[in-house]
This record gives structure tokens, sequence and C-alpha cells, in this order.
């Protein structure tokens, strides 16, 4: 069964899933003081997922960061907790930094969630967007590609096996070695997230794996490409894309108005991506620049239901996408914002998108 948007036939009818994504921000609007508690921004988190179930959405998905910005460094705790709050909705990291940590204890974690939530965990792997983990962990980024490669060979093989022989350059070897607990699914979903490495595309394709494509800027035709050499990568590996979903990851927030969703949105959203941009050499995010990405033809998803609606349908045929995940508190905004937009993308965006 092909994944795509809302095709109806005769004999089907395949809804997108839709979900959200949060890394816990903790960004100061303005000034250097964080704009609420680690503590008070992770319980506001555990309310955001129990309502993303309530209003019917299909997966909330929690960044990793090592950053005093972020409050969540352990998405697999964060998830557990929401595991025991709802039944229903699929949980899964976004992404685990794959590079940084162990592949042993990354399945054991979700392996164990898998079991706590009946069968709702997946893996969301990735090198990551900040380079904070390599350093904290011990590794160096001058093996940041030879890293994940590595880990990601080993993450599959015990996937695939309870007992497993093998050996690298970057852990010590494992001989006929059990790994414990095995997951409630069997296999536990393992996907790749791609942000602009065409080479991940490839990779991921090839190893038959789903991907998720972050898109956080520019114009989001572009990842065609991407989608193309996933394609490609599948049939290379032997696998079908029809039997294979693919994500996109994008920023976004919605209200009733699109004047009451830009102006809830652009002051968190610019304190975030200039803070960011000060690291990264980028300048500071303009109120034009955001006007100009809210666009139709845009990368952000900022607007009343009808226009997100409207734009998640036309990058899932673009892109023939099986998932979308929208990214509301890219800066923090306000606690009750993001719940408004959490409910509307449940109880109008869906039914727009899926009809």
């Amino acid at each position: 069964m092909r994944p795509t948007v809302a095709v109806a036939s005769p004999d089907r009818f395949v809804p997108m899933e839709l979900g959200l994504t949060t890394f816990a921000e903790t960004i100061p609007s303005s000034g250097e003081r964080l704009a609420v508690s680690e503590g008070e921004r992770l319980r506001q988190v555990v309310e955001e997922a129990v309502l993303a179930e309530e209003v019917g959405l299909d997966i909330y998905a929690v960044g990793e960061h090592h950053r005093p910005d972020f409050a969540a460094s352990a998405p697999s705790v964060v998830l557990a907790t929401i595991a025991g709050r709802t039944s229903r909705i699929r949980l899964a990291p976004a992404v685990t930094v794959l590079s940084s940590d162990d592949p042993v204890r990354v399945f054991q974690q979700f392996a164990t969630l898998d079991q706590l939530s009946s069968g709702r965990a997946e893996l969301l792997v990735g090198r990551g967007s900040f380079i904070e983990s390599f350093p904290l962990f011990g590794y160096s980024l001058n093996d940041y590609e030879e890293l994940f490669v590595e880990k990601l060979d080993l993450l599959l093989q015990i996937r695939d096996n309870e007992r497993v022989t093998w050996s690298g350059k970057f852990r010590p070897p494992l001989e006929d070695q059990g790994v414990y607990p095995r997951p409630f699914q069997d296999p536990l979903p393992v996907w790749i997230g791609v942000g602009g490495t065409p080479r991940s595309a490839v990779r991921a394709g090839i190893k038959g794996l789903p991907m998720a494509i972050a898109i956080i800027g520019g114009s989001p035709d572009r990842f065609r490409l991407f989608t193309d050499l996933h394609r490609r990568g599948l049939a290379e590996g032997g696998f079908s894309p029809d039997d294979v979903p693919l994500a996109v990851h994008a920023h976004g927030h919605i209200a009733p108005t699109a004047e009451q969703a830009a102006e809830e949105f652009y002051p968190s959203y610019a304190a975030a991506m200039s803070r960011i941009g000060r690291e990264r050499g980028w300048g500071p995010m303009t109120r034009d620049q955001f006007d100009a990405m809210r666009a139709p033809e845009g990368s952000l998803l900022v607007g009343n239901p009808e226009q997100v609606a409207e734009k998640i349908s036309r990058w899932g045929e673009m892109l023939d996408l099986s998932r979308f995940m929208l990214h509301v508190s890219v800066g923090t905004m306000e606690h009750s914002h993001v719940m408004r937009s959490i409910e509307l993308l449940g109880t109008e965006v869906a039914s727009l998108v899926n009809g």
C-alpha cells in the first residue's frame, strides 16, 4: 500500500498522519533569562502531548539537545512520562543524536518505552542540528560521518537480532551478546532524520528505512531531490517505495486568523532564530523575512486552519508524504497559544487535510 495523502479509491482511503514535535524550548524572548523553568516547560510538554491525543493526532515527538535553552536532553524519560498519561498516540524522539550515543542503550531505552506503551514507540535517529553532544560525550567532530554510519549499523543489528556479534571503531565489540528488553513491536520502527544532506536520504533508502525531512527554511520544493534520492536508494536496496513511509517536520503555528497566528508566533520565533543565527553567522530574523517565509510558497506554516491545511496538503502531494509533524513553539510561546494551536491542528486542520 503506497503511503500518500488522503487517497480515495473504491477500496481504500489512506489519511496522512499528523503530529507534533517539540524541543522543550526555554529560549528567552529578550535578554538572557530563561522564558520558563526547565521543570515547568517539561510539564507543559506532557500537557501538550495529552491534548494532542485527545484531539486525535497521531504522533508526538520530543527532540534531544544539550544546551541551556532546551529542557529535553533525555527524550526517553519525557516520552515515558507521556506514555503513562496516554493510550493511543505514538511516541518518538526528534531526533536521537545517535552519533554521540551508545546504540545499545538507545535500543534498550526505546524498547523499554515500547513495552511500557504497548507498542507505541518509534526511533527517529540522526546526527543532530547542534554539536554540543560530541565533546560532552567524548567524541570528535572529525568523525562526524563515520560515527553515524557505524552506530546506525549496530543499532539495526540489535533491532533485528536478539543476540549480536559486532565490532567497530568507536565502541568495544560485542560477542554473541544479548540485548534486552526486546520491544513490544517486531521490529521496533526506526526512521532516519534528514536535514540538508542528500547522502543521508540515499542511506535511508538503501537500508529500507523511512525518512523524516526537516524543512526549516528555503523553498519546500527543493526537497523533491531528497525524496527522489530516497526512492532510488529504496530501489537499489531491493525495497518498494510503496511500503516505506516518508515524513516532514516543519515550523508553524495555527490561530483562528492569519494575523493572530503571525502576531503570536513571530516574537518567540524571531528571538530563537536570531539567537541561533548569532552562533552560526546568520543575520537576525526580520519581520520581512518572516512574512516571506509564511507566504504560500514559503517554509513556515503560520496561519488560520484553512491556510495551514492547504500548505500541508500541497506539500503532501508534492513530496508524497504519509506523515506531517508541526513544530509549534520554535522559541518559547505562551503555553495557551501552543495548546490552542494543537487543538486546531487536531480538530480542524486534520479534517481539511484528510477529508
